[in-house]
């Protein structure tokens, strides 16, 4: 598997835990070697892998499966860091999400994820720039 493949694999991991509630598949993706961040929509900023992990274990005990497409995502690796930016297509709202993931041993971790309000993309694809999705 391609770097790009595998770092588009974390991502989509990261998208089937949330939209699954599964708290510990979402443990499994968070880094536990670098610090971890996070900006949910409407949030204060999040430092800590323990303040980031509560933060889930809130949202996943509070509300039913969200239901969300994600689009338009386009990946990029740097070195050992990888940024991947997707839009979070809900039924009444689109968030454009910055998703980063540290290369530790053979896989892709997430360091850092933020999403916010925006407008939806001008042209909607399911696909990832070279990569396609793996879901």
């Amino acid at each position: 598997m391609s770097e790009k493949a595998a770092l588009v694999f974390s991502n989509d991991a990261y998208y089937a835990a949330f939209l699954s509630n599964d708290y510990n598949a979402m443990d499994l993706i968070w880094s536990e070697l670098e610090t971890v961040t996070c900006i949910h929509p409407g949030w204060a900023h999040l430092d800590g892998r323990e303040a980031v992990m509560e933060s889930w274990k809130s949202i996943f005990s509070n509300e039913a499966n969200p239901k969300m497409e994600i689009k338009n995502a386009v990946a990029h690796i740097y070195g050992s860091l990888g940024v991947v930016i997707c839009y979070e297509m809900f039924s009444d709202i689109t968030l454009v999400a910055t998703n980063i993931f540290a290369k530790e041993a053979d896989s892709w971790k997430m360091i850092h994820h933020q999403a916010g309000g925006s407008q939806p993309p001008p042209i909607m694809h399911d696909d990832y720039e070279e990569v396609k999705t793996l879901q």
